[in-house]
């Protein structure tokens, strides 16, 4: 009987330690898991630390074409020498055209042109007068069509050998072939017609030519016209000469 109850009790005691062996085993087993994730996890967010906190720079599109539009304005602007033949600038509401004048050929009427481009005279006045494939004309009128008072009129020069071709500059007038005052045409085609042709064909006297900006002359030629003032082929929308200056030769 006692032997009984001491067996009994050795198996008890037997798998009472099999049991806490067994759970200290998981125990640590989770513990070493749990480390080992841990570890992991620590790893990941380490990793991922140089990328979240120093992203690469990102130029957008926008940022890209600021940048784009700002290059022509870091140019250093061209210069116009102030050598050779005389050259103005009309700045227009449609673009600048560059003439260079012809003093040799035309001195009186190259010098009556820079007195009104030294007094400003050109300043707000428009092309009152565009024909597609003839001309475009101004210097006479300002937008609300009044007409500006001008100096005496000048002889005609039409007979000094230039001719009326396609971008140069000539004198415009009345019937009277020595009545030019301050009003100029440019040419939009050759118009040999308009040339000296003898006491009976006095001409048009040509005192320059374009040398940069025959496209805005283009451009102004085929603007829509009306009629104002009594007078036809005037621009509906005002082309102003903003300004008239002498920009190279003394």
């Amino acid at each position: 009987m006692f032997n009984k109850i001491k067996i009994s009790l050795l198996v008890s005691l037997l798998a009472l330690t099999i049991i806490f062996s067994i759970s200290g085993c998981s125990e640590k087993s989770e513990e070493v898991t749990q480390k080992q994730t841990q570890k992991t996890e620590s790893n990941a967010v380490t990793e991922s630390k140089p990328t979240d906190a120093n992203p690469a720079p990102q130029i957008q599109p926008e940022e890209q074409q600021a940048e784009q539009i700002k290059e022509p304005n870091e140019q250093p602007p061209v210069e116009i020498p102030d050598v050779g033949p005389k050259t103005v600038k009309l700045e227009t509401s449609m673009g600048d055209i560059l003439i260079e004048l012809n003093e040799e050929a035309a001195p009186v009427t190259v010098k009556n042109f820079l007195k009104y481009v030294e007094s400003g005279f050109f300043d707000g006045t428009i092309f009152h007068r565009v024909m597609p494939n003839f001309m475009v004309q101004g210097g006479g009128f300002t937008e609300n069509m009044q007409r500006k008072q001008t100096l005496p009129p000048i002889i005609n020069e039409a007979g000094n050998g230039l001719t009326n071709s396609r971008g140069t500059i000539s004198m415009a007038r009345t019937d009277n072939p020595h009545s030019a005052t301050s009003q100029f045409f440019i040419n939009h085609r050759d118009n040999s017609n308009l040339d000296y042709g003898g006491p009976s064909n006095p001409g048009y006297a040509v005192f320059g030519k374009v040398v940069k900006g025959m496209e805005v002359v283009d451009a102004i030629a085929v603007v829509k016209t009306t009629m104002k003032a009594g007078m036809r082929d005037v621009p509906v929308e005002p082309v102003v000469i903003k300004s008239v200056r002498l920009v190279s030769g003394q």
